[in-house]
């Protein structure tokens, strides 16, 4: 979360709702990426009306790939799932998406009604075509934060800034099963987007060539499949 103050309480409210009593329990945890407003604070109310939520706040603003990352090493659980502090995904979408690991390592949400700007949704199909085009990529959405995946699968990911962009390409290309799964989205209704076409074109033209060059040398580290488990 990033300057999400309005949207802490809502976000948190619908997450335990769709998931909080999954059996084996669960955890909520909160990433700030040091916001300029009251974000911080509305983390650690909700952190103190439930234990299972957690706050964690950066000291300097580091971006979304660093946000998800630390998220990954304070989880504690074998599932893990992201989504982002917008509210734009529907965390009511989880459930449906955890029951689909019996079968996958990743699953990841393809919002096919995307309550986006004109500008928003054709960078980002410009985006997929480069993918296609570059990566020989078939994912209809990697731009959809909203995923549900075996904590394994972590293990096909390199940390750089930038990698949730590319999050299911490197996992297939690791090994991992992956599938896709249309999903909810909503327009965004409190605070503004931080992405814009401008400060993403140069680095997606830079990182498509480095991924490029990273999967063709890729180990597969998934650890074999059992019982259709």
């Amino acid at each position: 979360m990033f300057d999400e103050a309005d949207n802490v309480e809502p976000l948190t409210t619908q997450v335990l709702s769709a998931v909080g009593n999954q059996p084996g329990g669960m955890e909520l945890i909160l990433v700030d990426d040091c916001s300029r407003d009251a974000t911080w604070r509305k983390i650690q109310e909700q952190s103190m009306k439930d234990p299972r939520v957690t706050g964690v706040r950066h000291e300097q603003n580091r971006g979304q790939s660093a946000a998800l990352w630390t998220g990954f090493k304070r989880a504690s659980g074998s599932v893990i799932a992201t989504l982002d502090g917008d509210l734009q995904n529907d965390p009511s979408d989880l459930p449906m998406m955890i029951s689909k690991l019996d079968n996958s390592d990743l699953v990841c949400g393809v919002r096919t009604k995307r309550a986006d700007s004109f500008v928003k949704k054709g960078s980002s199909r410009i985006a997929r075509w480069a993918r296609k085009i570059a990566l020989q990529s078939s994912f209809l959405d990697t731009g959809c934060n909203l995923r549900v995946f075996r904590r394994e699968v972590l293990d096909t990911v390199p940390a750089f800034d930038g990698f949730h962009r590319f999050m299911p390409v490197l996992a297939q290309s690791g090994g991992a099963v992956v599938c896709e799964v249309p999903v909810r989205h909503h327009p965004r209704r409190a605070g503004v987007s931080k992405y814009g076409v401008w400060n993403r074109l140069g680095r997606g033209i830079r990182d498509l060539i480095m991924i490029g060059l990273f999967i063709r040398r890729q180990l597969k580290v998934m650890p074999a499949r059992t019982s259709g488990k």
